[in-house]
């Protein structure tokens, strides 16, 4: 498969066309490994993940979907009643006080429907910028790009933005996109960060995109 050439691009903007398209080849069925069959359960999955493996949290919400269905009986759940269930999970304890109050407003003020705008997401107890991103493409469908730590450290290291936060970095790779593709170069930035592009010793001999890497070891 062709790679970027190896002499320096002179158009920055095709040299970053250029590694979406190759992410693209590379990865072309990335998406989510959390397991949902609708919103309710893409939130709860969600909030769990934080500091958590998507593996873990596929563990733990296969049965605890089992026992609390949706999110009306979410709300009346206590939170030492979810912590057993929580318990293999990092911070068991606030998560499952967030999802309690959090149940408990989606039912209150939206009417039992988890809500599909960034500004009512962020409001949910234990739903931040990231969350509520991955929310509104995974479940609803709209044009949003999540910055986790993999989105922010592959996409500082390849060059596509220097920003010093993630607020900063999902600011600049949506100006590079257009809003169809936010969605899926998420996925496919974390793909990349997880198979090659790691935090420790990242295998840059072996990746696609070394010739258009600006980042040195």
């Amino acid at each position: 498969m062709e790679q970027c050439k190896t002499s320096p691009m002179k158009n920055e903007a095709a040299r970053i066309r250029r590694i979406f398209m190759l992410l693209k080849e590379h990865y072309p069925r990335a998406r989510t490994g959390l397991r949902f069959e609708n919103p309710y359960q893409l939130f709860v999955a969600v909030l769990l993940s934080a500091q958590t493996t998507d593996e873990q949290v596929n563990r733990i919400t296969a049965p605890l979907f089992a026992a609390v269905p949706t999110v009306a009986a979410m709300a009346k759940m206590k939170a030492a009643e979810l912590e057993p269930y929580l318990k293999s999970c990092g911070l068991y304890r606030n998560k499952s006080r967030y999802l309690v109050e959090a149940s408990r407003m989606i039912m209150g003020e939206f009417g039992g429907a988890l809500p599909d705008k960034f500004e009512d997401l962020t409001r949910l107890p234990g739903i931040g910028r990231k969350s509520a991103n991955v929310i509104l493409y995974a479940a609803f469908g709209k044009p949003a790009l999540a910055v986790d730590t993999h989105v922010y450290r592959v996409s500082r290291r390849l060059g596509l933005s220097a920003a010093e936060d993630t607020a900063g970095v999902e600011s600049d790779l949506k100006k590079a996109l257009s809003p169809g593709e936010w969605g899926p170069a998420h996925h496919r930035l974390i793909a990349h960060g997880r198979a090659l592009c790691r935090a420790r010793r990242p295998d840059c001999a072996r990746c696609f995109l070394k010739s258009c890497c600006p980042w040195k070891e």
